[in-house]
């Protein structure tokens, strides 16, 4: 059948892919031609239609039955019989074959499997262009793979182990990243005998995570490999089909590898209604329980204060106990009036750090972040709540790729691209039906209210057009004044005259001015001065603290104010102690500002926050980064004291809470306060350093690097340049941090600053050490050690020499190496440096080692330990006691290398190090060698 031009088919293969769901004008655009349609394409989508329609009626010959392509409102949809597409036969033979393995009738599943799995020839949509046959491609590929897997672990089960192993070495080279199918072909290899030809399988698989995606197996692999050293009799070859036992069930994900979140909002206790929209969104769901077979993608639309999030929420709430491996919740700030939308890699970020990910084993560039995402989540079964989502682009990094999730997004967009490419499907809510409506304000402020003055009752809702939000407000007002008549307030409604209508069609500049005004109106004036203030805070949220600060209150006043504020409902108190705006109750607060408080009140209030941040931050740092010389601070311009911290994990956790609101205050400082904004940023240094939040780093040091430029702050220019180099240093541009210190240093030394031109040499030879360029290493460190001498900085020389003889330790020059370290012992024993003086003993050890001095090498990794173990540092005691195994294996003794290197593992694995992994290869090498009987 000749389908006409490959735009011409996109089009039929969207409709087709609709399953006789209509599709709009709009969406079909966007299949074909993505985000940048041609000149007049609505007009050319309809020509395809009209040659589409010809080509099918000539095939169906004179009275060939009703049309296939129809004409709907705005849009089409094409009527066929379900057996007139591959796909949906091979979605039923596949539900045939999962019902057949429930009734434990293998052999019948893995008939029905085979038959779908013939209907495929070749790549899927093959020549079709545009975004959605794009995306179909990647899911008709995974599902058909997810179908090949099943039918393989049957095949297993059935006893065919031996004739697999061929299929299933193929199917792992071309999928070199998929568990299931590696774990597959270990267990077919173990029970065709061929157990060395097994666990050298796993090793393939880990090397290829360790070294692609920085991590380890999951426990479901690492299982299978446990049990296959141990001979564990249960992975043998089953008796029969009904006594098999599955030991990788590709339609049972395994054991999360990961943390378990729970991050789902509180559900609303009165919610009440949307039974409609709740059973449309349940539907989306496999009946009795079972799992879906793709990711489910729910996309709820709707204009600002209809209920998405409060909807999504709840149906979330009542499906959790369907996706056991957690929920996560994001809010992406699509629309949020004072800010900018979330960006993809930020949200990737947070949620790796829920589901575990230490900082350690983060990766640098945001495009192996996002495949580590996808890869934690393709074996799992998780829910996600992406709310207030801005547009497609911001959302499709976070979807995950394998089945069994479910996303809900939530937007004021209809994220057409969304629904059109990824598969999404549509909810757009409406206000509240009437019925509804009236149990919503029943739920709030009682029955026997509503039943005294139903007329009043009914013009209050009218007044409110149905919204949740207008209803919310309204119900507040009158339950904390249960004395006041319903007609009361419907008569307040009606002099405001009706603004609420404005809202249905989504004007927010006088869409809830009228509801909003009473419950403003009735505040105490600290606590209306306190709400206008507060739309002026960078940040997506402000602690308790900071808003006392932002008001110039005592943080005890302005604890009260912040619960008038909340139980009127202009505020939310999302998490203890902390607070946040509805977006448009934001921009309110901020029109109230406008009229009420002074331009010059606004900005004495923010700069005072502002300060108040620098000094917390600096307070933070002090227990971070306690040796780094301190940021000169400018004034307090507050009488509240900044925060003060007793230990370690309360400065991190501070630094961790206030990340948002402390970058948006370095990039609202960098347009009014730019001595703020670079101090603000290097006192974050540690933070941003431990936590792996270099995209925040370099982004505030850039931001406050361009406005200490703008001021001729050259002070601001120097830190922020230096700022700049370090975050590329850590991301891995070490070319890049090269440049940026090489430009940094002409500043220091034009201000008279040695010791922090000092800092920048010994950085460039640090920084050139780790890039392999060792001679220019040893120059620059040379340098930074002559002035660190210089100006009697005993600390910094210390560490200079440290690095010296780690470079010539590095170029083999052991006695250079060897002369530099005892030097270095001296300087740091003298400043009590005892962190270095650690790192400067290991490193005599490896040098003694080089040398064959057994004993003295082993001597001075002792001495090594004990100073790291003084000073707490973990990595250092294991990289020392890793290095002792090492001396012993050299000495022929493989048993002290063994017990080392064990205990060494037990240490990075206290904290997911990624050095593990060498350990574990130099463990099973060390197994390898001493033969089977080593095997326990």
């Amino acid at each position: 059948m000749a389908l006409g031009s490959p735009q011409q088919r996109a089009l039929l293969v969207a409709l087709l892919l609709r399953r006789g769901r209509p599709a709009t004008i709009g969406e079909l655009v966007d299949a074909v031609w993505g985000a940048e349609p041609p000149r007049g394409a609505v007009t050319v989508l309809r020509t395809y239609v009209s040659r589409l329609r010809k080509v099918l009626e000539h095939e169906r010959g004179a009275g060939g039955g009703p049309q296939v392509i129809v004409s709907v409102a705005d849009g089409y949809l094409v009527r066929l019989p379900p057996h007139a597409l591959d796909l949906a036969v091979f979605e039923r033979r596949v539900a045939e074959a999962k019902k057949a393995r429930s009734a434990t009738d293998l052999s019948t599943a893995a008939e029905l499997l085979r038959a779908a799995l013939e209907l495929w020839d070749g790549k899927p949509l093959t020549g079709v262009p545009g975004p959605l046959a794009e995306a179909e491609r990647h899911r008709l590929d995974e599902q058909r793979l997810a179908a090949v897997e099943v039918r393989l672990d049957i095949d297993l089960r059935l006893g065919h182990h031996e004739e697999l192993t061929a299929e299933l070495t193929s199917l792992t080279a071309e999928h070199p990243l998929r568990e299931k199918l590696h774990g597959l072909l270990m267990l077919a290899l173990y029970r065709s005998g061929r157990q060395a030809e097994a666990l050298a399988a796993f090793r393939t698989i880990r090397q290829t995570l360790v070294t692609e995606l920085g991590v380890e197996p999951g426990e479901a692999l690492g299982d299978i490999h446990a049990r296959i050293l141990s001979a564990d009799p249960s992975l043998g070859a089953p008796p029969a089909p009904e006594s098999a036992t599955p030991a990788l069930t590709p339609s049972d994900p395994p054991a999360p590898t990961a943390a378990r979140p729970a991050q789902l909002p509180a559900d609303l206790p009165v919610f009440t209604g949307r039974e409609t929209e709740l059973a449309q969104t349940h539907a989306l769901l496999p009946a009795g329980g079972e799992h879906p077979n793709a990711v489910v993608i729910s996309a709820i639309g709707g204009m600002a204060g209809v209920g998405k999030t409060t909807l999504a929420v709840h149906w979330a709430h009542e499906i959790a106990h369907r996706f056991p491996d957690g929920q996560l919740y994001i809010n992406l700030r699509g629309f949020d009036p004072t800010g900018t939308a979330m960006p993809p890699d930020e949200a990737t970020h947070t949620f790796l750090d829920a589901l575990g990910v230490p900082p350690g084993q983060m990766p640098g560039r945001p495009e192996a972040r996002t495949a580590l995402y996808r890869s934690l989540l393709a074996d799992r079964r998780v829910l996600l709540l992406l709310d207030n989502a801005r547009d497609t682009e911001q959302v499709r990094p976070l979807l995950p790729a394998g089945p069994g999730c479910l996303a809900i997004v939530t937007s004021r967009n209809q994220l057409t691209g969304l629904i059109a490419n990824d598969g999404a499907r549509p909810l757009t809510l409406t206000p509240l039906p009437l019925a509804d409506a009236r149990d919503f304000l029943a739920r709030r402020i009682g029955t026997a209210r509503l039943a005294v003055e139903p007329e009043a009752a009914d013009e209050i809702i009218s007044s409110c057009a149905r919204l949740p939000l207008a209803l919310a407000i309204v119900a507040a007002r009158a339950a904390t004044h249960p004395s006041f008549p319903l007609y009361a307030v419907a008569e307040e409604l009606r002099d405001s005259h009706g603004s609420l209508d404005a809202f249905a069609g989504g004007d927010i500049s006088s869409d809830v001015r009228a509801v909003f005004s009473w419950s403003y109106q009735a505040l105490s004036a600290p606590a209306a001065r306190l709400f206008e203030l507060l739309a002026a805070a960078p940040g997506p949220d402000i602690s308790a603290p900071a808003a006392a600060t932002l008001a110039g209150l005592s943080r005890r006043e302005t604890r009260g104010l912040l619960a008038e504020l909340t139980h009127a409902h202009l505020l939310t108190e999302h998490f203890p102690g902390r607070y946040a705006f509805h977006d448009l109750l934001r921009v309110y607060a901020a029109e109230q500002a406008g009229s009420e408080e002074t331009a010059p009140d606004r900005e004495q209030a923010v700069e005072r926050v502002l300060t108040w941040y620098l000094h917390t931050a600096d307070a933070a740092s002090r227990f971070l980064t306690p040796h780094r010389p301190p940021v000169p601070l400018i004034p307090l311009l507050s009488d509240n004291e900044p925060l003060k911290f007793t230990t370690y994990d309360q400065a991190l956790n501070w630094c961790s809470a206030e990340r948002a609101n402390l970058v948006a205050a370095i990039a609202h400082a960098a347009g009014t306060r730019t001595d703020v904004a670079w101090r603000l940023t290097a006192a974050l240094w540690g933070f941003f350093y431990l936590r792996s939040h270099t995209s925040d780093w370099l982004t505030s040091n850039r931001l406050s690097l361009a406005a200490a430029r703008r001021a001729g702050d050259r002070r601001g220019e120097a830190e922020s340049l230096t700022g700049v180099a370090n975050a590329l240093a850590i991301s891995s541009n070490l070319d890049e941090s090269i440049d940026y210190y090489h430009r940094a240093l002409p500043r220091w030394r034009e201000l008279g600053d040695e010791l922090g031109a000092s800092r920048i040499i010994g950085n460039l030879g640090d920084v050139c050490l780790r890039a392999g360029r060792y001679e220019e290493a040893l120059e620059h460190l040379q340098q930074a050690l002559e002035i660190d001498r210089a100006v009697g900085h005993g600390w910094g020389e210390g560490i200079c020499l440290n690095n010296l003889g780690e470079a010539h330790l590095r170029l083999g020059r052991l006695d250079e190496a060897r002369t530099y370290l005892e030097a270095a012992l001296v300087v740091q024993r003298a400043t009590d440096n005892t962190w270095v003086e650690g790192i400067s003993l290991d490193f005599l050890g490896t040098v003694h080692h080089q040398l064959h001095h057994h004993d003295e090498a082993i001597s001075h990794y002792c001495q090594a330990l004990t100073k790291h173990q003084a000073v707490g540092n973990r990595w250092g005691e294991a990289q020392t006691i890793d290095h002792l195994g090492d001396v012993h294996l050299a000495g022929d003794n493989p048993d002290a290398a063994r017990t080392h290197w064990s205990r060494a593992l037990e240490l990075l694995e206290e904290f997911n190090h990624p050095d593990a992994a060498h350990l574990r290869e130099k463990l099973d090498a060390l197994d390898e060698d001493q033969g089977p009987t080593a095997v326990t």
